[in-house]
């Protein structure tokens, strides 16, 4: 995506398709819970994206995101409440879900023996992707990922920046319309985060993307809204600039604010 004329007004992704009112729901979190004994980690949240859409998903650590994130993509079953990914219900129609859906999770599903192309080769049989097509995809995703330097050398000694590109191209393989992804610049230098912000801003043009990230840089430079959790509970949901001036024009201190609990 490049960079806007100064003079010109900006316009964000979602806005560029139309208001979310015209748009249908893509992922959708509808009343999720997941208890562990007493313990909440996520309880009764509530939130949707829509089609063409990229929103931030904000939380402190332990607040309950990527626990969110695993029931919507029917990694983990809720234990109350429904997610639903393109309109499938994730627990009762998860295989016509997952045809839709591209997941990073945080630590990504990576097997450090292989070459990026030979892991590509086996995740596109593993989806069911003809041997027609099979090249194609490969290729494709490469390119998007940039991943053509470092496709036939050993995931184990490749760069933390590069085996997170590799995990992104794993989830982009099949050509998902939804993807979900679980903070992907997590401990990459900044010059690696550019690239990973990059390659998001180009994938938003036409996916809608749910991310996870710590980065409220990220959050101001691509986000059209804010989901934000804390112990568990939805406590904000909407646009970036409302979230914004609730921290007098500071997204740091919007953030505190809802986040952070004084111990007396």
């Amino acid at each position: 995506m490049s960079s806007p004329d100064n003079n010109e007004p900006t316009k964000s992704n979602a806005e560029a398709k139309g208001s979310s009112e015209e748009r249908r729901p893509m992922i959708e979190a509808i009343g999720l819970s997941k208890f562990y004994g007493p313990f909440a980690a996520a309880r009764e949240v509530t939130f949707s994206v829509s089609e063409g859409e990229l929103v931030a998903f904000l939380g402190p650590n332990g607040a309950g995101k990527s626990t969110t994130m695993k029931m919507l993509t029917g990694y983990i079953a809720a234990s109350e409440g429904e997610a639903r990914i393109a309109g499938h219900n994730m627990m009762e129609d998860r295989i016509a879900g997952s045809r839709r859906l591209g997941y990073l999770p945080e630590n990504g599903p990576l097997y450090p023996e292989m070459t990026p192309m030979s892991m590509l080769d086996f995740f596109a049989e593993a989806r069911g992707i003809t041997s027609a097509k099979k090249r194609d995809h490969i290729d494709r995703v490469i390119n998007i990922c940039d991943l053509s330097s470092v496709a036939h050398k050993p995931i184990s000694k490749l760069s933390k920046g590069f085996k997170q590109r590799v995990g992104m191209s794993q989830a982009l393989l099949h050509d998902p319309d939804v993807l979900i992804l679980d903070e992907p610049t997590a401990g990459l230098d900044p010059n690696q985060i550019r690239g990973v912000r990059d390659t998001m801003r180009r994938l938003a043009e036409t996916k809608t993307i749910l991310l996870s990230t710590h980065i409220l840089q990220e959050v101001e430079a691509m986000a059209d809204r804010v989901v934000m959790i804390n112990e568990g509970r939805l406590v904000y949901e909407g646009d970036v600039e409302t979230l914004r001036n609730s921290g007098n024009g500071d997204l740091n201190q919007a953030f505190h604010s809802l986040t952070h609990h004084d111990i007396a």
